[in-house]
């Protein structure tokens, strides 16, 4: 069973418009049309997934495009995907530690909060952690 645009629209919570511009850029691919509106398969969910996972990650639709067709042979995209995983992880690392301080400080009676032994040693020293050191994290 085949959804229109608006259907995929509404399940994926993308514009009609962000979705013709997705198959314009070979991210999706209609499966048709119906008089005069775009079908798709219901797999293209699963895809428009993925594409909002990759951009809430940081990855541009020209990346995620490449990343849609990468073989195993595509050692250059491999490495970069390595990096970026690494570069995930420095992220997850970080948004951990102020979701921490900010269920301490929820409960905190210490004045003010920032000052609390406890909320400043979750920041700690951060500077071992090398894919922050480029990017105005860990001091």
């Amino acid at each position: 069973m085949e959804l229109d645009i608006g259907e995929v629209a509404a399940r994926s919570g993308l514009a009609a418009s962000a979705l013709r511009y997705y198959e314009k850029r070979g991210l999706i691919e209609s499966a048709g049309r119906n008089g005069l509106r775009r079908t798709y398969r219901p797999e293209v969910l699963d895809r428009l997934a993925l594409v909002s996972c990759a951009r809430a990650a940081g990855f541009t639709l020209a990346q995620i495009a490449r990343f849609l067709v990468a073989t195993p042979a595509d050692t250059e995209l491999r490495g970069y995907m390595a990096a970026k995983a690494m570069e995930l992880d420095a992220d997850i690392a970080r948004l951990t530690r102020m979701r921490d301080s900010l269920r301490h400080a929820a409960t905190c009676t210490h004045r003010p909060l920032v000052e609390c032994p406890d909320f400043k040693q979750t920041f700690g020293d951060t500077r071992s952690e090398p894919a922050l050191a480029g990017r105005g994290g860990g001091s």
